[in-house]
């Protein structure tokens, strides 16, 4: 790559972390469906699957299985993907899979009566759909979309008002950020979402398209890459010089980066001693997965974003 190109993700993007079986993590494709956004239709939900509310029900989306128990649908969840993790109930059920590799012997064989799945699994959707079984297909569609998701599996499920309170509750809270950050300086904020750890290689940031961008703007801040409209982009370190950001904020699932190694990972970026983030030592480390998972806690992850940009006003 020459020097001073930036090259931006397309499709999906890049990943940002998935467990491995140790229990550490590394960089795998699903995840990228967590960070990296296609502005698409939202959830469709076939017509078979209306005629009841279905008790028996696999989610291979990690966000979607999230809303079923925030609305009260967790104990009809009867299977999840190989990347749940949230709440800590789905620890405990069976795995079926994920986006590239579903298993679809192993979700027969809980007999479910819905099946929720990414919008781009069309192999999986027809051998359900020849099955029989009623399927919830899902697209991201950046903060709408969590919206619009909410809405249509709370009527899948029959929980329709406590989908309705769970989107007042994300609501309040983009709210709540929006508020604190309201009549101050909007700093130029880099959003790093994956890098290589110890080095300024590998570097992943949002673009001006997705949750990410959504959520950092609610917060207070400006993305330098908002003219980007791509939902992640790979600078080059000429290319962040140039944009200057005021503040890094670098987003890491739980476990990724340990936290005791915050003091190596900040001393990496003295390589760009001269952007104004490094200069000034605003540079942010936030760990958890509500900060990557455009699901219902997509409200908090808003609120750890506008409280590393504006810490006075939680004071």
């Amino acid at each position: 790559m020459a020097a001073g190109q930036t090259r931006v993700g397309a499709g999906f993007g890049r990943p940002v972390a998935a467990p491995m079986s140790s229990g550490r993590l590394k960089p795998a494709p699903v995840y990228a469906l967590c960070v990296s956004l296609v502005v698409a239709t939202l959830s469709v939900l076939t017509a078979s699957a209306q005629s009841a509310s279905p008790q028996r029900i696999v989610s291979l989306v990690p966000s979607l299985t999230e809303m079923l128990f925030a609305i009260g649908a967790g104990p009809r969840v009867v299977g999840v993907s190989n990347f749940d993790a949230f709440p800590p109930a789905v620890k405990a059920l069976p795995r079926v899979g994920a986006l590239l590799d579903p298993d679809m012997e192993r979700i027969l064989s809980l007999r479910p009566d819905l099946v929720v799945t990414y919008g781009s699994q069309s192999d999986l959707q027809q051998q359900l759909t020849r099955a029989g079984i009623p399927l919830y297909v899902y697209r991201h569609a950046g903060l709408d979309g969590i919206f619009g998701a909410l809405d249509g599996l709370g009527k899948a499920v029959g929980r329709q008002q406590d989908a309705g309170r769970v989107a007042r509750d994300i609501r309040a809270r983009l709210d709540d950020a929006r508020r604190r950050g309201r009549g101050r300086t909007r700093p130029r904020t880099l959003l790093v979402f994956e890098r290589d750890p110890g080095a300024l290689r590998g570097i992943f940031v949002s673009g001006g398209r997705g949750f990410l961008h959504e959520m950092l703007e609610i917060a207070g801040g400006t993305n330098v890459f908002a003219d980007v409209d791509r939902e992640s982009v790979q600078p080059s370190l000429e290319t962040l010089i140039s944009r200057a950001p005021e503040v890094i904020i670098e987003i890491r699932a739980t476990g990724l980066i340990p936290a005791g190694d915050i003091p190596r990972e900040k001393a990496a970026w003295q390589a760009l001693a001269a952007v104004p983030a490094v200069r000034n030592q605003r540079l942010y480390f936030l760990y958890g997965e509500h900060l990557v998972v455009p699901g219902p806690r997509v409200g908090a992850g808003t609120g750890a974003f506008a409280r590393a940009l504006h810490p006075d006003a939680f004071q």
